[in-house]
């Protein structure tokens, strides 16, 4: 009963903070070393992963019809802009699949950590209120996701590479990126949405051959349940973004990482000395 419980706090947390730019992995991990669940490391590793597949589901729920190039409701102008959208999302995933299969184990190994994550998160939280306060006043440059080009997409790309080190935040890579580049903060986070689609099924995927798909019964069924809570989370978390962002920027996660991160950096400190 009290790992039910554990798993839902989980996916609690993943389904908030995958979406809002202050990093899901980072609070996982935090969260998981508060909670201690009594499941092997490994699987804890693969479980916090895997539970992103309900965060994926939430996005196709919300966006089906614009992710949809087959829906009969659209022209076919519509549909070949789909097809579009959907090369986009590839060609911006290339940079972090690649390097997400090259040096996964390595990534972990090194920064699956409190202090390598506090250091992300205020590295991050800084950016983000220094692109924000440069931008004010600034009209943005795009305003569709159609219009963005072969080098953004890159470079967009590129910084959806830097999320693969926890506390980063997948999200608020992207989105940093995107503002750099004069991307409107709504086109910045719906792309960052659909861009998580073949990543985090990716990674998932990834996980699960790692892992070997050696459940227990139990296991498999603290996965699912930390799955759909995560989807119910996320859908919250979506919507709430989206309203957000229309009359706010994104400067208030920059605050909130700065200060999760020093505590992080606190904290650890105080364990070595009495450690």
């Amino acid at each position: 009963m009290l790992d039910i419980l554990k798993v839902i706090i989980l996916g609690i947390v993943e389904g908030i903070a995958e979406w809002l730019p202050i990093s899901s992995t980072g609070h996982l991990i935090l969260v998981g070393d508060l909670l201690s669940p009594s499941m092997s490391d490994a699987f804890m590793e693969m479980f916090n992963v895997v539970i992103q597949l309900g965060a994926i589901m939430a996005v196709v729920v919300l966006y089906f019809h614009k992710l949809n190039p087959f829906s009969p409701a659209k022209t076919k102008k519509q549909k070949l802009l789909t097809w579009q959208m959907w090369i986009k999302v590839v060609i911006a995933t290339v940079p972090a699949a690649v390097v997400g299969l090259l040096f996964d184990d390595i990534l972990n190994d090194i920064f699956y950590k409190p202090l390598p994550v506090a250091v992300m998160l205020i590295l991050y939280g800084v950016l983000f209120i220094v692109v924000e306060n440069r931008n004010a006043g600034r009209k943005p440059v795009v305003n569709k996701i159609s219009e963005l080009s072969l080098s953004m997409l890159l470079w967009i790309g590129f910084f959806q590479m830097l999320a693969l080190i926890p506390g980063t935040s997948r999200s608020g890579a992207t989105i940093v990126g995107a503002l750099i580049i004069g991307v409107s903060r709504g086109v910045a986070a719906e792309f960052t949405f659909f861009l998580a689609i073949p990543v985090m099924f990716g990674a998932s995927l990834l996980k699960l051959i790692k892992f070997g798909f050696a459940f227990t019964l139990g296991e498999f069924g603290l996965l699912m349940l930390g799955c759909v809570v995560s989807f119910f989370m996320s859908i919250v978390a979506i919507k709430f973004l989206m309203g957000y962002i229309k009359k706010h920027d994104f400067k208030v996660f920059g605050y909130y990482r700065i200060v999760l991160g020093a505590l992080i950096v606190i904290v650890s400190v105080i364990q070595m000395i009495l450690g």
